[in-house]
């Protein structure tokens, strides 16, 4: 049937940027991220789609984690998990994390389609829900949003 494609231009604290593209199979196919982030710190953060397109406050406007279905925060291969979960991207000793995920809880179509929410790396890794702290299960007590950027459809040329 097609692809759809979306993009979101991450910026943030200390020259973080990158660009992240989001491509969904149609009619019903998962939706795989791919892109290169910059400038984090080396290690595991976490990395999760945001109810709120809005960065009117930096990345702490863009609102909790996805999560239409009202579910406790887990790992992306998780049952019992946000929609916007998908885990923790890896930064190498550069500072550069490549991103390649697919995951079925993020479409770009339909009724809980994530165009217009927001992508937000996190200062920390995410435990995915499986800390014991007391923000375990609603953000994976990932820390700081450290940047963000809004998924937007992208153009077909």
């Amino acid at each position: 049937m097609g692809t759809i494609k979306a993009v979101a231009i991450i910026a943030g604290d200390n020259n973080i940027k990158g660009t992240l593209q989001f491509l969904q199979q149609l009619p019903t196919g998962a939706t795989h991220v791919k892109g290169r982030i910059s400038g984090l710190c080396p290690g595991l953060h976490g990395f999760h789609i945001h109810a709120l397109g809005d960065t009117t406050n930096g990345c702490n406007s863009t609102g909790p984690h996805y999560n239409p279905v009202k579910r406790d925060h887990g790992a992306p291969i998780d049952d019992e998990r946000h929609a916007g979960d998908l885990g923790n991207i890896v930064a190498g000793s550069d500072g550069t994390a490549e991103i390649s995920i697919t995951d079925k809880q993020i479409p770009l179509t339909g009724q809980h389609s994530i165009l217009g929410r927001a992508v937000v790396v996190h200062a920390d890794p995410d435990d995915l829900g499986r800390g014991g702290h007391e923000l375990s299960k609603t953000t994976g007590n990932a820390g700081a949003r450290v940047g963000c950027g809004i998924i937007g459809l992208q153009s077909s040329v």
